[in-house]
């Protein structure tokens, strides 16, 4: 007997839901940076959340940035790396395979793609069903849903989890 496939329930979430915190290479001391909501300011409207004020801050370095403009630019293609969608500074979990780039804005965000493809089952919500049609799964690369790609895909995950672990030095910091 089979053992029982994975099951993967599309949530419907969008690349929107994962950029609270993106990881991000600093771009003084190349080591893992984070942009954030900024603590400071007050919460904005409920369809402001996008442009709210963020913050670049690296433990490593001690750089610190602000970010209050008016545009955002996502990474549209995995042909080259991708980049945070506020201070364009590369994402520090990515790594290149054969087919194109693989990136996660998160922690978060890389699990929910090792789910996606480590799932042999995969069910996305009625068409009938009202709420977000185009989710962050409708909208990866072939390649990555491919089942016949999904131990190079996992493999590639693990190589950009094992990423974290690299962007701290012996001494903790």
């Amino acid at each position: 007997m089979s053992p029982a496939p994975v099951r993967f329930r599309d949530p419907r979430s969008t690349r929107y839901d994962f950029i609270g915190s993106v990881l991000v290479r600093c771009p003084r001391c190349e080591r893992a940076a984070h942009v954030q909501r900024n603590p400071y300011q007050p919460d904005p409207a409920i369809g402001s959340v996008l442009f709210a004020s963020r913050r670049l801050v690296c433990g490593g370095c001690g750089l610190s940035r602000g970010w209050s403009g008016r545009s955002v630019m996502f990474s549209r293609s995995t042909a080259a790396p991708a980049r945070d969608p506020y201070f364009q500074i590369p994402v520090w979990l990515q790594t290149e395979t054969r087919h194109g780039w693989l990136w996660a804005y998160n922690l978060e965000h890389l699990t929910y793609l090792r789910r996606f493809v480590a799932a042999s089952l995969r069910e996305r919500a009625p068409w009938y069903d009202s709420g977000q049609k185009m989710t962050l799964v409708a909208r990866l690369p072939v390649w990555i849903k491919s089942a016949k790609n999904r131990d190079e895909v996992l493999r590639a995950i693990d190589r950009i989890q094992d990423t974290l672990g690299v962007s701290r030095r012996p001494d903790g910091r």
